[in-house]
């Protein structure tokens, strides 16, 4: 993990090793200025000598400023190594998710990849700054003042030495009692967030549904949860205060007691009493910076587990070592394929698929809700990998490809469609960064967009809201179809992309596609039967397995499921989902 974590401080490695380096020169600096303080007291005020005072005055004034120089130094590189840090932290993280696989993604919820790349980031950022400052700082103050204050009256030094050993003790039993309290907080804002999320996603259907008192209830318990835990946590950590509170009266109280008869005895000096009365201070202080720090650290002990689990997160999807970077046509064959999600699961998601499709086919696949449509056809983009069988495209194993090259011959219009923050044009290229405003424009008018984005007022510079808010489901599902045609792809899948749109724009959408890409592989999921009846062949899915492959006359003559769905919604009452649960 910590070796995780330092590979991202790359090019912030001089101001973080420049930040200790200062700490260090200022620590010695006010190290230093005690003894001068002492000597002015016994050699110039005791003895009335006026020319060593300012002698010694002048020393203390430039370590004074030598060590405030050191101190804002460590200050602005400690703000440039811990802010690069964290640059370097999000960065890092943010490029491997971007690698991931639907599988990899699937075993981190939105929200806590969220809380990953803000709260746990910024608990490093702040503990990798105190680090750099305080744990040099700290520990040399406390070394250096130790030395010094031996080096005056062992007997008296002593004192700092019993409570140094008494505070360790102390502060180890809170620490420990606290980090498992803070190692859950996290997973508390992992629930808080979600809450959010989920809330401002679906925040039209909230108010629809008039649900805002029952999202104030479910977001008010995640807010208490955290809110519980860390108090649980702080009640613990604020008992390091008054510890060090009364360690530091207790050794300031016995120190002047003692040091006070030694005076009288003339066994220790005035000016020796007052410098370790400031050593005194500066060691409790370096303790108490000491117990803050190790708190800090005890909290991000929680986050750097969890930044460093993403970043050591590597894809289940890899390129080979001498990937095909062509892909020939788009033929497509299932050769006895079998998938599950998990490995632990009791039945396969797909279970021993065998198909063949030929490049330029346009190819239907219907069943009901839950009988791995989507799963299929995720398999051919290698979104997903097999875990049993194999999948063929252009007559090559999906695993010999690129993984980009393979992306860019085959299209996909997932079911979720999302379009982005930006303009329309902006949006159509995706699918092609570099395609000109008439390829757009003719992209659109096959997938039937264009007709309504000429009725904005800036048609294709026309802006479009994150998530694509500001228009309909079903101008939202044609603009991200001629995204998807923009790839020119040598497949085309279309994963119940056209299900809010009417049935005539459907069929000129199919029409289109037919007449102006008739050498793409096009395929089809669809409830609507309407949606896929003129297809070369047609794809009945049934709880992970292929029903039946061939025309719609075929099915209607030998299928029964097609053919009592085909009936049901020619009549109007029904779909897949609606025939008995059979699709289910």
């Amino acid at each position: 993990m910590i070796k995780t974590l330092a590979s991202q401080i790359k090019e912030f490695k001089t101001v973080s090793l420049l930040t200790p380096f200062c700490m260090v020169f200022e620590v010695i600096m006010e190290m230093i200025i005690p003894l001068l303080m002492a000597s002015i007291i016994d050699e110039g005020v005791n003895k009335g000598n006026v020319q060593y005072i300012y002698r010694t005055g002048l020393l203390m004034i430039a370590a004074a400023a030598f060590g405030l120089l050191a101190g804002v130094l460590g200050g602005v590189f400690g703000a440039k190594a811990s802010t690069g840090f964290a640059k370097n932290l999000r960065k890092g993280m943010f490029d491997n998710i971007q690698t991931f696989s639907f599988a990899n993604i699937d075993k981190y919820s939105v929200a806590g990849l969220v809380t990953r790349l803000t709260t746990d980031v910024t608990n490093l950022q702040n503990s990798y700054q105190m680090i750099l400052r305080m744990c040099f700082r700290a520990p040399m103050t406390l070394l250096i003042a130790m030395i010094m204050a031996f080096s005056i009256n062992r007997k008296l030094a002593s004192i700092y030495l019993v409570a140094v050993c008494l505070l360790a003790v102390i502060l180890s039993f809170l620490i420990s009692r606290a980090t498992a309290y803070f190692s859950q907080v996290f997973k508390k804002y992992d629930e808080l967030n979600a809450s959010v999320q989920e809330n401002v996603t679906g925040i039209r259907v909230v108010k629809a549904f008039v649900r805002e008192d029952f999202e104030n209830q479910k977001f008010s318990k995640a807010a208490e949860n955290l809110y519980q835990m860390f108090v649980k946590a702080e009640k613990i950590v604020v008992m390091n205060m008054p510890v060090m509170q009364f360690t530091v009266y207790a050794c300031i109280l016995l120190i002047s007691w003692l040091g006070a008869k030694m005076i009288v005895a003339d066994e220790l000096t005035t000016g020796q009493m007052m410098s370790l009365l400031t050593y005194c201070m500066n060691i409790l202080m370096s303790l108490m910076m000491l117990s803050m720090i190790f708190v800090m650290l005890t909290m991000s002990a929680a986050s750097a587990k969890r930044v460093a689990e993403v970043l050591n997160e590597k894809s289940d999807l890899v390129n080979p070592k001498d990937p095909d970077y062509d892909v020939p046509d788009g033929s497509i064959t299932f050769e006895d394929v079998s998938f599950s999600y998990s490995k632990t699961a009791e039945r396969p998601v797909l279970d021993h698929i065998s198909l063949s499709i030929r490049s330029g086919e346009t190819i239907g696949i219907i069943g009901g809700t839950g009988s791995s449509k989507s799963s299929l056809v995720n398999l051919i983009s290698r979104l997903y990998d097999t875990t049993g069988g194999r999948v063929l495209v252009g007559g090559k194993n999906v695993r010999r490809y690129d993984l980009e090259t393979l992306r860019n011959q085959v299209a996909v219009v997932l079911q979720k469609n999302v379009l982005f923050s930006g303009t329309i044009l902006e949006n159509l290229r995706w699918g092609n960064e570099h395609a000109t405003e008439e390829e757009c424009i003719r992209a659109c008018r096959l997938a039937c967009a264009d007709e309504f984005i000429q009725q904005f007022p800036d048609k294709y510079n026309t802006y479009i809201e994150q998530g694509g808010s500001n228009v309909s489901g079903g101008q939202k599902q044609r603009l991200c179809i001629a995204r998807a045609l923009l790839k020119k792809p040598k497949i085309l899948i279309l994963d119940d992309s056209t299900s809010a749109v009417d049935t005539a724009t459907d069929a000129r959408i199919r029409q289109a596609f037919a007449q102006e890409i008739p050498d793409t592989t096009k395929l089809i999921i669809a409830q609507r039967i309407s949606s896929v009846e003129h297809a070369d062949r047609i794809i009945v899915m049934d709880n992970g397995q292929v029903n039946a492959f061939g025309t719609h006359e075929e099915l209607l003559a030998n299928n029964e499921i097609y053919r009592d769905v085909y009936e049901s919604q020619m009549s109007g009452s029904g779909d897949f989902d609606s025939n008995g649960g059979e699709m289910a």
